[in-house]
Protein backbone atom coordinates (compact mmCIF):
# COMPACT_ATOMS: atom_id res chain seq x y z
CA UNK A 1 0.00 0.00 0.00
CA UNK A 2 1.09 3.58 -0.62
CA UNK A 3 1.92 5.42 2.59
CA UNK A 4 -0.16 8.57 3.00
CA UNK A 5 1.02 11.12 5.50
CA UNK A 6 -0.47 14.31 4.03
CA UNK A 7 -3.98 14.94 5.32
CA UNK A 8 -6.01 18.06 6.05
CA UNK A 9 -8.59 16.20 8.13
CA UNK A 10 -9.39 17.69 11.54
CA UNK A 11 -11.82 16.43 14.21
CA UNK A 12 -15.20 18.20 14.35
CA UNK A 13 -17.92 18.24 17.03
CA UNK A 14 -20.78 16.05 15.89
CA UNK A 15 -23.30 18.86 16.37
CA UNK A 16 -21.28 21.05 13.98
CA UNK A 17 -21.54 18.58 11.10
CA UNK A 18 -24.26 19.33 8.57
CA UNK A 19 -26.24 16.28 7.46
CA UNK A 20 -29.87 16.04 6.41
CA UNK A 21 -31.87 13.15 4.98
CA UNK A 22 -33.38 15.66 2.56
CA UNK A 23 -29.97 16.06 0.94
CA UNK A 24 -30.38 12.76 -0.91
CA UNK A 25 -30.50 12.80 -4.70
CA UNK A 26 -33.87 11.30 -5.63
CA UNK A 27 -33.39 9.30 -8.82
CA UNK A 28 -37.04 9.23 -9.83
CA UNK A 29 -37.04 5.46 -10.39
CA UNK A 30 -39.08 4.34 -7.39
CA UNK A 31 -37.63 0.83 -7.17
CA UNK A 32 -34.06 2.21 -7.17
CA UNK A 33 -34.86 4.87 -4.58
CA UNK A 34 -36.48 2.18 -2.41
CA UNK A 35 -33.41 -0.09 -2.50
CA UNK A 36 -31.08 2.82 -1.73
CA UNK A 37 -33.19 3.85 1.26
CA UNK A 38 -34.82 6.92 -0.26
CA UNK A 39 -32.25 8.18 -2.75
CA UNK A 40 -28.52 8.64 -3.24
CA UNK A 41 -26.64 10.03 -0.24
CA UNK A 42 -23.90 12.60 -0.90
CA UNK A 43 -20.44 11.04 -0.71
CA UNK A 44 -21.79 7.48 -0.59
CA UNK A 45 -20.16 4.54 -2.37
CA UNK A 46 -22.46 1.91 -3.90
CA UNK A 47 -21.20 -1.43 -5.20
CA UNK A 48 -23.37 -3.32 -7.71
CA UNK A 49 -22.72 -6.97 -8.59
CA UNK A 50 -24.44 -9.54 -10.76
CA UNK A 51 -23.99 -12.08 -13.51
CA UNK A 52 -22.73 -10.91 -16.92
CA UNK A 53 -25.48 -9.53 -19.12
CA UNK A 54 -28.08 -9.33 -16.35
CA UNK A 55 -28.50 -5.54 -16.71
CA UNK A 56 -26.10 -3.78 -14.32
CA UNK A 57 -24.83 -1.26 -16.90
CA UNK A 58 -28.33 -0.76 -18.31
CA UNK A 59 -29.79 0.06 -14.91
CA UNK A 60 -27.04 2.52 -14.02
CA UNK A 61 -27.32 4.16 -17.43
CA UNK A 62 -31.02 4.71 -16.74
CA UNK A 63 -30.23 6.05 -13.26
CA UNK A 64 -27.66 8.59 -14.45
CA UNK A 65 -29.94 9.63 -17.32
CA UNK A 66 -32.67 10.54 -14.82
CA UNK A 67 -30.15 12.56 -12.81
CA UNK A 68 -28.71 14.24 -15.91
CA UNK A 69 -32.22 15.18 -17.05
CA UNK A 70 -32.55 17.36 -13.93
CA UNK A 71 -29.58 19.48 -15.05
CA UNK A 72 -26.90 17.76 -12.95
CA UNK A 73 -23.69 16.67 -14.65
CA UNK A 74 -22.90 12.94 -14.47
CA UNK A 75 -19.63 11.16 -15.33
CA UNK A 76 -19.88 7.58 -16.63
CA UNK A 77 -16.45 5.91 -16.77
CA UNK A 78 -16.14 2.68 -18.76
CA UNK A 79 -13.12 0.42 -19.06
CA UNK A 80 -14.93 -2.39 -20.87
CA UNK A 81 -16.89 -0.83 -23.72
CA UNK A 82 -16.18 1.70 -26.43
CA UNK A 83 -17.93 5.06 -26.60
CA UNK A 84 -19.86 3.81 -29.64
CA UNK A 85 -21.20 0.80 -27.72
CA UNK A 86 -22.31 2.99 -24.83
CA UNK A 87 -24.00 5.42 -27.26
CA UNK A 88 -25.92 2.54 -28.84
CA UNK A 89 -27.17 1.42 -25.43
CA UNK A 90 -28.01 5.00 -24.53
CA UNK A 91 -30.03 5.39 -27.73
CA UNK A 92 -31.95 2.18 -27.00
CA UNK A 93 -32.97 3.24 -23.49
CA UNK A 94 -33.30 6.96 -24.19
CA UNK A 95 -30.19 8.13 -22.30
CA UNK A 96 -29.06 10.99 -24.54
CA UNK A 97 -28.78 13.98 -22.22
CA UNK A 98 -25.90 16.39 -22.87
CA UNK A 99 -25.20 16.36 -19.11
CA UNK A 100 -24.25 12.67 -19.32
CA UNK A 101 -20.49 12.58 -19.93
CA UNK A 102 -18.80 9.36 -21.11
CA UNK A 103 -15.13 8.68 -20.32
CA UNK A 104 -13.31 5.64 -21.74
CA UNK A 105 -10.38 5.17 -19.37
CA UNK A 106 -8.75 2.53 -17.17
CA UNK A 107 -5.98 4.58 -15.51
CA UNK A 108 -6.95 5.35 -11.92
CA UNK A 109 -4.90 8.55 -11.82
CA UNK A 110 -6.46 9.84 -15.05
CA UNK A 111 -9.97 9.10 -13.80
CA UNK A 112 -9.37 10.89 -10.51
CA UNK A 113 -8.08 13.92 -12.39
CA UNK A 114 -11.16 13.99 -14.62
CA UNK A 115 -13.45 13.75 -11.59
CA UNK A 116 -11.75 16.83 -10.12
CA UNK A 117 -12.02 18.79 -13.36
CA UNK A 118 -15.58 17.83 -14.29
CA UNK A 119 -16.92 18.00 -10.70
CA UNK A 120 -19.96 15.80 -11.49
CA UNK A 121 -22.98 15.17 -9.31
CA UNK A 122 -22.53 11.37 -9.63
CA UNK A 123 -19.69 9.12 -10.84
CA UNK A 124 -20.15 5.61 -12.26
CA UNK A 125 -17.21 3.18 -12.69
CA UNK A 126 -17.89 0.28 -15.08
CA UNK A 127 -16.19 -1.81 -13.86
CA UNK A 128 -13.85 -1.58 -10.87
CA UNK A 129 -11.93 -4.70 -12.00
CA UNK A 130 -10.72 -2.92 -15.16
CA UNK A 131 -8.91 -0.08 -13.38
CA UNK A 132 -5.20 0.00 -12.60
CA UNK A 133 -2.82 2.31 -10.75
CA UNK A 134 0.64 3.06 -12.12
CA UNK A 135 1.98 2.70 -8.57
CA UNK A 136 1.71 -1.08 -8.88
CA UNK A 137 3.02 -3.49 -11.48
CA UNK A 138 0.25 -6.07 -11.06
CA UNK A 139 -2.41 -6.48 -13.75
CA UNK A 140 -5.88 -4.87 -13.63
CA UNK A 141 -8.30 -7.05 -11.70
CA UNK A 142 -5.71 -8.30 -9.24
CA UNK A 143 -6.41 -8.05 -5.52
CA UNK A 144 -3.93 -5.21 -5.08
CA UNK A 145 -5.25 -3.16 -7.99
CA UNK A 146 -8.91 -3.59 -7.07
CA UNK A 147 -8.29 -2.69 -3.42
CA UNK A 148 -6.15 0.33 -4.26
CA UNK A 149 -8.49 1.69 -6.93
CA UNK A 150 -11.54 1.25 -4.70
CA UNK A 151 -9.90 2.83 -1.67
CA UNK A 152 -8.67 5.91 -3.52
CA UNK A 153 -11.95 6.48 -5.35
CA UNK A 154 -13.99 6.05 -2.16
CA UNK A 155 -11.73 8.48 -0.27
CA UNK A 156 -12.11 11.02 -3.07
CA UNK A 157 -15.88 10.52 -3.00
CA UNK A 158 -16.08 11.08 0.76
CA UNK A 159 -13.96 14.20 0.61
CA UNK A 160 -15.78 15.77 -2.32
CA UNK A 161 -19.29 14.60 -1.45
CA UNK A 162 -19.78 13.13 -4.94
CA UNK A 163 -21.69 9.79 -4.86
CA UNK A 164 -19.84 6.88 -6.43
CA UNK A 165 -21.26 3.78 -8.14
CA UNK A 166 -18.93 0.83 -8.69
CA UNK A 167 -19.92 -2.07 -10.95
CA UNK A 168 -18.22 -5.30 -9.89
CA UNK A 169 -17.75 -8.63 -11.63
CA UNK A 170 -18.91 -11.75 -9.81
CA UNK A 171 -17.34 -15.18 -9.35
CA UNK A 172 -18.95 -18.52 -10.20
CA UNK A 173 -20.66 -18.67 -6.80
CA UNK A 174 -22.20 -15.22 -7.35
CA UNK A 175 -20.04 -13.18 -4.94
CA UNK A 176 -18.18 -10.01 -5.89
CA UNK A 177 -14.82 -10.80 -7.48
CA UNK A 178 -11.73 -9.41 -5.79
CA UNK A 179 -10.90 -8.89 -2.11
CA UNK A 180 -13.74 -9.38 0.35
CA UNK A 181 -12.74 -6.11 2.00
CA UNK A 182 -14.24 -4.33 -1.01
CA UNK A 183 -17.74 -4.95 0.33
CA UNK A 184 -16.71 -3.58 3.73
CA UNK A 185 -15.27 -0.40 2.21
CA UNK A 186 -18.44 0.70 0.43
CA UNK A 187 -21.62 2.00 2.05
CA UNK A 188 -24.12 -0.03 0.04
CA UNK A 189 -23.89 -3.40 -1.71
CA UNK A 190 -26.53 -4.27 -4.31
CA UNK A 191 -26.87 -7.65 -6.00
CA UNK A 192 -28.71 -8.33 -9.23
CA UNK A 193 -30.75 -11.54 -9.07
CA UNK A 194 -32.68 -13.30 -11.78
CA UNK A 195 -32.35 -15.81 -14.56
CA UNK A 196 -31.18 -14.46 -17.90
CA UNK A 197 -33.90 -16.61 -19.47
CA UNK A 198 -36.61 -14.72 -17.55
CA UNK A 199 -37.69 -11.16 -18.21
CA UNK A 200 -37.70 -9.80 -14.66
CA UNK A 201 -34.77 -8.82 -12.45
CA UNK A 202 -34.44 -8.25 -8.70
CA UNK A 203 -32.00 -5.78 -7.18
CA UNK A 204 -31.36 -6.65 -3.53
CA UNK A 205 -29.55 -4.52 -0.94
CA UNK A 206 -27.44 -6.88 1.15
CA UNK A 207 -25.74 -3.98 2.91
CA UNK A 208 -26.91 -0.39 3.33
CA UNK A 209 -25.61 2.14 5.83
CA UNK A 210 -28.35 4.58 4.84
CA UNK A 211 -31.42 2.36 4.70
CA UNK A 212 -32.90 -1.07 5.40
CA UNK A 213 -30.98 -4.16 4.30
CA UNK A 214 -32.55 -6.93 2.23
CA UNK A 215 -34.77 -4.36 0.52
CA UNK A 216 -35.49 -5.31 -3.07
CA UNK A 217 -36.43 -3.54 -6.28
CA UNK A 218 -38.21 -5.50 -9.00
CA UNK A 219 -37.74 -4.75 -12.69
CA UNK A 220 -38.74 -6.25 -16.01
CA UNK A 221 -36.25 -6.28 -18.87
CA UNK A 222 -37.73 -4.96 -22.10
CA UNK A 223 -36.35 -3.68 -25.38
CA UNK A 224 -36.25 -0.14 -23.98
CA UNK A 225 -34.36 -1.14 -20.83
CA UNK A 226 -35.43 -2.06 -17.31
CA UNK A 227 -38.99 -1.12 -16.35
CA UNK A 228 -40.27 -0.95 -12.79
CA UNK A 229 -42.70 -3.55 -11.49
CA UNK A 230 -45.07 -1.69 -9.20
CA UNK A 231 -46.86 -4.83 -7.94
CA UNK A 232 -44.36 -7.71 -7.55
CA UNK A 233 -46.92 -9.96 -5.84
CA UNK A 234 -49.17 -9.85 -8.91
CA UNK A 235 -46.18 -10.63 -11.14
CA UNK A 236 -45.04 -13.66 -9.16
CA UNK A 237 -48.58 -15.08 -8.88
CA UNK A 238 -49.72 -14.24 -12.41
CA UNK A 239 -49.27 -17.79 -13.74
CA UNK A 240 -50.20 -19.66 -10.59
CA UNK A 241 -52.20 -22.80 -11.44
CA UNK A 242 -55.56 -23.48 -9.82
CA UNK A 243 -56.57 -26.81 -8.29
CA UNK A 244 -53.09 -28.34 -8.59
CA UNK A 245 -51.41 -30.26 -5.76
CA UNK A 246 -48.00 -29.13 -4.53
CA UNK A 247 -48.56 -25.37 -4.62
CA UNK A 248 -48.75 -23.00 -1.63
CA UNK A 249 -48.52 -19.21 -1.33
CA UNK A 250 -46.68 -17.38 1.42
CA UNK A 251 -45.91 -13.76 2.25
CA UNK A 252 -42.20 -12.96 2.47
CA UNK A 253 -40.88 -9.70 3.91
CA UNK A 254 -38.27 -8.24 1.58
CA UNK A 255 -36.90 -5.32 3.54
CA UNK A 256 -39.96 -3.22 4.43
CA UNK A 257 -42.24 -4.67 1.74
CA UNK A 258 -44.33 -7.87 1.84
CA UNK A 259 -44.29 -9.91 -1.37
CA UNK A 260 -46.43 -12.94 -2.09
CA UNK A 261 -44.58 -15.87 -3.66
CA UNK A 262 -45.62 -19.34 -4.72
CA UNK A 263 -43.76 -22.38 -3.38
CA UNK A 264 -44.07 -25.45 -5.59
CA UNK A 265 -43.20 -29.01 -4.55
CA UNK A 266 -43.05 -32.35 -6.28
CA UNK A 267 -42.82 -35.51 -4.17
CA UNK A 268 -42.38 -38.73 -6.16
CA UNK A 269 -41.18 -42.29 -5.77
CA UNK A 270 -37.41 -42.53 -6.06
CA UNK A 271 -35.80 -44.63 -8.77
CA UNK A 272 -32.39 -44.62 -7.08
CA UNK A 273 -30.93 -45.94 -3.86
CA UNK A 274 -30.59 -42.46 -2.38
CA UNK A 275 -33.61 -40.12 -2.75
CA UNK A 276 -32.91 -36.81 -4.51
CA UNK A 277 -33.32 -33.43 -2.84
CA UNK A 278 -33.46 -30.44 -5.16
CA UNK A 279 -34.30 -26.94 -3.93
CA UNK A 280 -34.37 -23.73 -6.00
CA UNK A 281 -35.02 -20.42 -4.27
CA UNK A 282 -34.87 -21.85 -0.72
CA UNK A 283 -32.13 -23.34 1.43
CA UNK A 284 -31.49 -27.00 0.59
CA UNK A 285 -30.71 -27.91 4.20
CA UNK A 286 -33.92 -26.26 5.38
CA UNK A 287 -35.95 -28.41 3.02
CA UNK A 288 -34.33 -31.61 4.32
CA UNK A 289 -34.99 -30.53 7.89
CA UNK A 290 -38.69 -29.81 7.23
CA UNK A 291 -39.12 -33.08 5.34
CA UNK A 292 -37.79 -34.92 8.40
CA UNK A 293 -40.24 -33.01 10.64
CA UNK A 294 -43.17 -33.98 8.42
CA UNK A 295 -42.02 -37.59 8.48
CA UNK A 296 -41.79 -37.67 12.27
CA UNK A 297 -44.84 -35.57 13.22
CA UNK A 298 -47.33 -36.46 10.47
CA UNK A 299 -46.11 -39.94 9.62
CA UNK A 300 -45.71 -39.21 5.91
CA UNK A 301 -42.69 -41.25 4.66
CA UNK A 302 -40.90 -38.48 2.77
CA UNK A 303 -37.47 -39.91 3.63
CA UNK A 304 -37.84 -42.48 0.86
CA UNK A 305 -39.20 -40.04 -1.74
CA UNK A 306 -37.56 -37.71 -4.25
CA UNK A 307 -38.29 -34.10 -3.30
CA UNK A 308 -38.14 -31.14 -5.69
CA UNK A 309 -38.95 -27.62 -4.49
CA UNK A 310 -39.01 -24.38 -6.44
CA UNK A 311 -40.01 -20.81 -5.64
CA UNK A 312 -41.84 -19.78 -8.80
CA UNK A 313 -40.33 -16.92 -10.77
CA UNK A 314 -36.75 -17.46 -9.66
CA UNK A 315 -37.16 -15.59 -6.36
CA UNK A 316 -34.79 -16.43 -3.51
CA UNK A 317 -36.36 -16.47 -0.03
CA UNK A 318 -34.27 -16.94 3.10
CA UNK A 319 -36.51 -15.94 6.03
CA UNK A 320 -37.97 -18.61 8.37
CA UNK A 321 -41.56 -17.51 7.65
CA UNK A 322 -41.48 -19.56 4.45
CA UNK A 323 -41.27 -22.81 6.47
CA UNK A 324 -45.03 -23.28 6.65
CA UNK A 325 -45.38 -22.84 2.88
CA UNK A 326 -42.71 -25.49 2.27
CA UNK A 327 -44.48 -27.91 4.61
CA UNK A 328 -47.86 -27.13 3.00
CA UNK A 329 -46.62 -27.69 -0.56
CA UNK A 330 -44.79 -30.91 0.39
CA UNK A 331 -47.79 -32.44 2.14
CA UNK A 332 -50.07 -31.29 -0.68
CA UNK A 333 -47.89 -33.02 -3.28
CA UNK A 334 -47.50 -36.16 -1.17
CA UNK A 335 -51.26 -36.49 -0.60
CA UNK A 336 -52.04 -35.27 -4.14
CA UNK A 337 -54.57 -32.81 -2.71
CA UNK A 338 -54.47 -29.11 -3.64
CA UNK A 339 -54.36 -26.28 -1.13
CA UNK A 340 -57.36 -23.95 -1.26
CA UNK A 341 -56.66 -21.25 -3.87
CA UNK A 342 -57.51 -18.39 -1.47
CA UNK A 343 -55.33 -19.59 1.42
CA UNK A 344 -52.10 -17.94 2.56
CA UNK A 345 -49.66 -19.69 4.92
CA UNK A 346 -46.65 -18.35 6.79
CA UNK A 347 -44.77 -19.17 9.97
CA UNK A 348 -41.57 -20.77 11.26
CA UNK A 349 -41.50 -24.50 11.98
CA UNK A 350 -39.38 -25.97 14.79
CA UNK A 351 -37.79 -29.43 15.00
CA UNK A 352 -40.59 -30.78 17.19
CA UNK A 353 -43.21 -29.63 14.68
CA UNK A 354 -44.28 -26.51 16.59
CA UNK A 355 -45.21 -23.40 14.59
CA UNK A 356 -43.43 -20.29 15.86
CA UNK A 357 -44.36 -16.64 15.45
CA UNK A 358 -42.84 -14.25 12.91
CA UNK A 359 -42.79 -10.47 12.55
CA UNK A 360 -44.68 -8.02 10.33
CA UNK A 361 -47.90 -10.06 10.53
CA UNK A 362 -50.20 -7.16 9.70
CA UNK A 363 -48.25 -6.22 6.58
CA UNK A 364 -48.24 -9.79 5.30
CA UNK A 365 -51.95 -10.34 5.81
CA UNK A 366 -52.87 -6.95 4.37
CA UNK A 367 -50.90 -7.67 1.20
CA UNK A 368 -52.65 -11.04 0.88
CA UNK A 369 -56.06 -9.41 1.31
CA UNK A 370 -55.20 -6.90 -1.40
CA UNK A 371 -54.42 -9.79 -3.73
CA UNK A 372 -57.77 -11.48 -3.09
CA UNK A 373 -56.84 -14.07 -0.45
CA UNK A 374 -59.57 -14.80 2.10
CA UNK A 375 -57.89 -17.14 4.61
CA UNK A 376 -54.55 -16.96 6.41
CA UNK A 377 -53.03 -19.89 8.30
CA UNK A 378 -50.44 -18.49 10.68
CA UNK A 379 -48.88 -19.14 14.11
CA UNK A 380 -51.44 -19.17 16.91
CA UNK A 381 -49.13 -17.08 19.09
CA UNK A 382 -49.52 -14.04 16.84
CA UNK A 383 -53.27 -14.24 16.16
CA UNK A 384 -54.33 -12.91 19.55
CA UNK A 385 -51.97 -9.93 19.30
CA UNK A 386 -53.36 -8.57 16.01
CA UNK A 387 -56.63 -7.50 14.46
CA UNK A 388 -57.48 -8.48 10.91
CA UNK A 389 -59.68 -7.20 8.14
CA UNK A 390 -63.16 -8.73 8.12
CA UNK A 391 -62.55 -10.09 4.60
CA UNK A 392 -59.64 -12.19 5.93
CA UNK A 393 -60.20 -15.25 8.15
CA UNK A 394 -57.16 -15.93 10.39
CA UNK A 395 -56.58 -19.53 11.49
CA UNK A 396 -53.98 -19.88 14.23
CA UNK A 397 -52.14 -23.19 14.53
CA UNK A 398 -49.68 -24.49 17.11
CA UNK A 399 -48.10 -27.37 15.21
CA UNK A 400 -47.73 -29.03 11.82
CA UNK A 401 -50.43 -31.60 12.62
CA UNK A 402 -53.03 -28.84 12.90
CA UNK A 403 -51.82 -27.39 9.59
CA UNK A 404 -52.62 -30.62 7.77
CA UNK A 405 -56.09 -30.70 9.36
CA UNK A 406 -56.90 -27.16 8.25
CA UNK A 407 -55.51 -27.61 4.74
CA UNK A 408 -57.06 -30.97 3.87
Amino acid sequence: MVQRTDSDAVPLPIDAIEADEKDRIVVGIEEVDRVLGGGIVAGSAVLIGGDPGIGKSTLLMQVVERIAATGKRVLYVSGEESARQIKMRGTRIGALSSNLLILIETSLEAIQQQVKEVNPAVVVIDSIQTLYSSAYSSAPGSVTQVREASERLIIQSKQSGVPLFLIGHVTKDGSIAGPRVLEHMVDTVLYFEGDSGLSFRIVRAVKNRYGPTNEIGVFEMREGGLCEVANPSALFLSERPSGVAGSAVTASMEGTRPILVEVQSLVSETSMGIPRRTAIGVDHNRVSLLAAVIDRVCGFPLASRDIFINVAGGVKVAEPAIDLAIVSSLTSSFLNRPVDFGTLVFGEVGLTGEVRGVGQVQSRVKEAGRMGFTRAILPRSVVRDHTFEKEMTPLGIANVGELVEYLF
